[in-house]
C-alpha cells in the first residue's frame, strides 16, 4: 500500500499560467483566519511530505488517478488549501502536492492581518473591491489590503511607500481589517518592535505624523462588522482615545434587546463608550492621549478630494445616509446632505474579492466566486473549490476549516464512487517537465526551512520572532538558485 505523503513547492517568478496539463482535476480556494501555520508541522509529524508550487491567486486542487493512487494537487498554500489537504490525506493512499506562487508557504498566515495579532490572520482573496468614485486614483489613496501586505512583508506590496506625513487618515470601512489598520497607524512604534512587522514598515511608522484616524461606515452602530475583542483593544489603545458621537446612539438601547448576544454585547460596549462618563483613571488616560480614533456612521464616500495643486488626496466627500428596511434587508440610502472630511491618507477597506484564474474555469465576477455546489464546480465534473473563492470573503477560522473539510469530503466521495476521470495521469511528472523546459527551479519545503531559519536568526538580534525576508530575489540568492 502506498503511504500518504505531501510535498510543497514555491517560486517567485511564474508567468501568466493556464491550468496544469489536461487530465488534471482542479480545486480552487481562498482563506480567511488561521491560528496554526496551516497545520504544516502536524502534517509533517505524520510522515507526510510536501512541496509548494503555484498559487495563481486561488486555491486549486488537481486530482490525477494513476492506478489506484490519488495524486492530488492543491493550488494555494493558505489555510483553505492546507485544511483541504489535511482532510484529503485521510485517504490511505493519497499523494498531495501543494502549489504556491510565492517562494514561501502559508499564504495569509504569513501575510495576514496585523503583526501584533500573531494568533489571528486573515485575507483569503487576491484583490480588493474598488471604491468606484472620482479621485480614488490620487496619490494618498490605497486599499487596506495593500497596506496590510506592506507592513506584513508581502513582496508585491513592498513598493507601496505610504506617505504618513499627514495629520489625519480616513479608513473607509468598519470591519476588523479597518480596526487593525487603524491600530497599527496609532500604536506607539515601540510596542511593535517585538513583533514580526517588517523593518522598513517600522521605520516609516516611527516617522508617522498621523494623529487622528476616522473609520467611516455607510450604516450605523448595529451594522459594524468588527468584533468585540478588536473593539476593546482599540478603546484601551495606549496613547489614543476614542471619539464617538452620542447622537449616533439615540434610541439604540431599546433596539439591542432583540439582537443576538454577540451583537448585543458589542453594541453595549459602543454605547457605554459613547455615552457614559469614564472613571477618573480612564478620564486621565484619555486626557493625556496624543492620538485619537473615531467612528463616523451613516456616511457614504462620494469623491476623494484633491489637494489645491491636484497632486494628492486632501479629503473625502461623504454623503449623509439613513437606514431603510429591517434586519438583513437594512440598507443605507442618501439623504441629500453632504459633508467633507479633510485628510491626507485614504485607505479603502470595503471588502475583498477573488480573481478568475483561467478562462476555462467558471467564475462569477459579480460575486467573486466560482459557481459551485458544496465545493463541486458547476458544469465541470472533477473540478472543486474551497475557501473564499467558494463562498465569498466571509467567515473566520472555524468556517474556513469546516468549509475546507467539506470540499475534501466531497472529492473523496466522488473518488470512491468512481465519478472522477480514470486512467493514467501525468501529475507532477508533467509539471516538473514543464518547469524544467521553462528554466524554473521550484523552492522546496526544505528550502523554505532554510529561509525560515535565516529569518529567525535575523530577528533574534532585535528580540523579534523573525525579520521577514521581503525580496524574492534575495530569497533565491540565499538558496543558491
Amino acid at each position: 500500500m502506498a503511504s500518504r505523503c505531501w510535498r510543497w513547492w514555491g517560486w517567485s517568478a511564474w508567468p501568466r499560467t493556464r491550468l496544469p496539463p489536461a487530465g488534471s482535476t482542479p480545486t480552487f480556494g481562498g482563506s480567511d483566519e488561521v491560528r496554526d501555520p496551516a497545520n504544516a508541522k502536524a502534517l509533517r509529524n505524520k510522515r507526510r511530505r510536501m512541496q509548494v508550487r503555484v498559487k495563481l491567486g486561488k486555491f486549486q486542487l488537481l486530482l490525477d488517478i494513476q492506478e489506484k493512487t490519488p495524486q492530488i494537487c492543491v493550488v494555494g498554500s493558505g489555510p483553505a488549501g492546507f485544511y483541504t489537504a489535511q482532510h484529503l490525506l485521510k485517504h490511505p493512499q493519497a499523494h498531495v502536492d501543494i502549489y504556491e506562487k510565492q517562494p514561501v508557504p502559508f499564504g495569509l498566515v504569513r501575510f495576514g492581518v496585523a503583526p501584533d495579532h500573531p494568533e489571528v490572520k486573515s485575507y483569503g482573496a487576491e484583490d480588493h473591491r474598488a471604491l468606484e468614485i472620482p479621485g480614488e486614483e490620487l496619490p494618498g489613496v490605497c486599499s487596506a489590503r495593500a497596506f496590510v501586505g506592506w507592513y506584513n512583508g508581502l513582496p508585491e506590496n513592498q513598493e507601496l511607500e505610504p506617505d504618513l506625513s499627514c495629520d489625519t487618515a480616513v479608513i473607509l470601512g468598519q470591519g476588523n481589517v479597518a480596526l487593525d489598520v487603524a491600530r497599527i497607524l496609532l500604536t506607539p512604534p515601540e510596542h511593535l518592535e517585538r513583533t514580526d512587522i517588517t523593518k522598513a514598515a517600522l521605520g516609516v511608522l516611527r516617522q508617522s505624523r498621523v494623529k487622528t484616524v476616522w473609520l467611516v461606515g455607510r450604516r450605523g452602530p448595529l451594522q459594524v462588522a468588527f468584533t468585540i475583542k478588536e473593539l476593546r483593544e482599540m478603546i484601551q489603545l495606549p496613547g489614543a482615545r476614542p471619539i464617538l458621537d452620542p447622537v449616533d446612539f439615540l434610541g439604540l438601547q431599546d433596539k439591542i434587546k432583540e439582537v443576538p448576544r454577540p451583537r448585543k454585547r458589542l453594541t453595549e460596549l459602543l454605547l457605554r463608550t459613547a455615552t457614559e462618563k469614564p472613571g477618573p483613571a480612564e478620564a486621565a488616560r484619555q486626557a493625556s492621549a496624543s492620538r485619537a480614533w473615531g467612528l463616523r456612521f451613516f456616511r457614504s464616500p462620494q469623491q476623494v478630494l484633491p489637494s489645491p495643486d491636484g497632486r494628492r488626496a486632501a479629503g473625502v466627500r461623504l454623503a449623509v445616509t439613513r437606514l431603510e428596511g429591517v434586519d438583513e434587508a437594512t440598507r443605507a440610502v442618501p439623504t441629500g446632505d453632504m459633508e467633507d472630511l479633510p485628510c491626507g491618507l485614504v485607505l479603502s477597506s470595503i471588502g475583498y474579492k477573488s480573481r478568475p484564474v483561467d478562462p476555462s474555469v467558471p467564475f462569477d465576477s459579480k460575486l467573486g466566486v466560482i459557481p459551485n455546489v458544496e465545493g463541486r464546480v458547476m458544469d465541470v465534473p472533477g473540478l472543486y473549490c474551497s475557501g473564499w473563492v467558494k463562498r465569498g470573503p466571509t467567515g473566520v477560522i472555524a468556517t474556513t476549516m469546516t468549509d475546507s473539510f467539506l470540499t475534501g469530503q466531497m472529492l473523496l466521495q466522488d473518488l470512491k464512487a468512481g465519478l472522477l476521470p480514470s486512467g493514467p495521469r501525468p501529475g507532477y511528472a508533467a509539471i516538473q517537465a514543464l518547469l524544467s523546459s521553462r528554466g524554473v527551479r521550484p523552492v522546496s519545503f526544505s528550502d523554505w526551512e532554510k529561509l525560515d531559519a535565516e529569518e529567525v536568526a535575523r530577528g533574534q538580534g532585535t528580540g523579534k520572532p523573525r525579520e521577514k525576508l521581503v525580496d524574492p530575489q534575495e530569497m533565491l540568492r540565499l538558496l543558491g538558485h
